[in-house]
């Protein structure tokens, strides 16, 4: 499964420093075909100490972890949304990942230049979010405008978009991001299709320094701390970006590899088996699964059947976090 994660920032917040030591971790790319070769994108293992207790228990020959990918997006100035610095440039690769790491400077030093001529967290944060927003207020005019005919004629389709979009307007205009929009079951597809900026999910990144003075990031948001420059907290930053894409892991373990799969939080055996093989939705029969702990405590599966931990399990089963799955098909 191919999600990435954007990181932004205004310049000189350390982007580039968390990127290159991010991709310090980097995984082999032969095992994940989906990769592109491509110096900004840096595909990172997820630090995942169950895998690796698995993989030691089956004395598997290889062990592969669950990835997600991270793209080093350029630097954003005020007025990115009318064009301004690489404004254009910038919009337009948000608009690819799945969310963003929004990289936020913390720290005061007089050789590092600050774009605004002072270090405010704050400030810097709300800049950032207002380009998106400002963006996302051009397409929904866009759309409302090319909307307007099918909805006057009554297309239901155009009228529930029409909804949508009015209903974002004002929002926005409130300058709050299109991700805060209260959205019913059948509406929530034609939202997805807008692509809006403001509507991916955003972690915020706090770039301290252990040689610096902090100013802490005084706001309610989903954040984590690192340093970048030594490379503190960048697990942290790692598992909650998987976290924040709302994917899961499962697992597959033997002798000749024990491997993390990912999935969509609330993924079904058969839609997860797509993880392994898109055949797998179609051919699948049943699932036997384990929980991984229970695997490991009882030192493998004979005993774990003995016990009863191995469930079969249909269609309908919704896979769970650290599930151990063997599919048949």
């Amino acid at each position: 499964m191919s999600l990435s994660i954007g990181i932004v920032g205004l310049p000189n917040v350390g982007k580039s420093t968390l990127f290159n030591a991010l991709t310090k971790k980097s995984v082999p790319a032969e095992n994940y075909p989906f990769c592109t070769i491509d110096p900004s994108v840096g595909i990172v293992e997820v630090p995942d100490e169950r895998l690796n207790e698995l993989s030691a228990l089956s004395r598997s020959r290889k062990t592969i972890p669950a990835v997600v990918e991270f793209v080093d997006i350029a630097g954003l100035v005020r007025g990115a949304s009318t064009g301004e610095g690489l404004g254009n440039a910038f919009l337009s690769n948000i608009r690819e990942v799945d969310a963003i790491a929004h990289v936020v400077r913390t720290f005061e030093d007089k050789d590092i230049t600050h774009v605004s001529g002072k270090v405010s967290p704050k400030d810097d944060a709300e800049t950032i979010e207002l380009e998106l927003i400002l963006s996302d207020m051009q397409t929904v005019e866009k759309r409302l405008q090319s909307n307007e005919r099918d909805a006057k004629r009554g297309d239901k389709e155009a009228l529930l978009l029409k909804g949508i979009l009015d209903r974002l307007k004002v929002l926005l205009e409130s300058e709050r991001p299109a991700r805060d929009l209260e959205l019913n079951d059948s509406e929530r597809p034609l939202f997805k299709q807008l692509n809006l900026l403001s509507a991916k999910p955003m972690l915020y990144v706090l770039n301290t320094s252990e040689a610096a003075e902090n100013k802490e990031l005084s706001t309610q948001v989903m954040f984590v701390k690192v340093d970048a420059v030594f490379e503190t907290g960048l697990n942290d930053l790692i598992k909650k970006s998987y976290e924040l894409l709302g994917l899961i892991t499962y697992f597959t373990t033997g002798e000749d590899e024990s491997r993390a799969w990912t999935i969509k939080k609330g993924s079904t055996a058969p839609e997860a088996g797509t993880a392994i093989h898109n055949d797998f939705k179609d051919k699948f029969i049943r699932a036997e699964v384990v929980f991984w702990q229970d695997l490991i405590d009882n030192n493998g599966y004979a005993k774990a059947r003995e016990k009863g931990l191995v469930r079969t399990e249909g269609k309908e089963y919704i896979v769970k976090d650290g599930d151990v799955i063997e599919f048949k098909i």
